[in-house]
């Protein structure tokens, strides 16, 4: 599973790590750091949690290329 740059990537844009972010959807820091590792694949809710907690949509950070 590859990386997930676009997510991480889209956390630096608002300036949260990845304990704020997690904070937001309700997950460990460990697990924001294995879904941008490409370690864990998160399931549909969490993936919209994740969303919009940093205002992207599900293309923008989940559509691989």
């Amino acid at each position: 599973m590859p990386k997930n740059l676009k997510l991480k990537a889209a956390r630096a844009e608002k300036d949260m790590t990845q304990a704020a972010l997690a904070a937001a959807v309700g997950v460990s820091r460990q697990t924001v750091n294995a879904i941008e590792k490409g370690e864990y694949n998160p399931t549909i809710n969490l993936c919209r949690s994740i969303c919009k907690a940093l205002d992207k949509t599900l293309d923008d950070l989940f559509w691989e290329e």
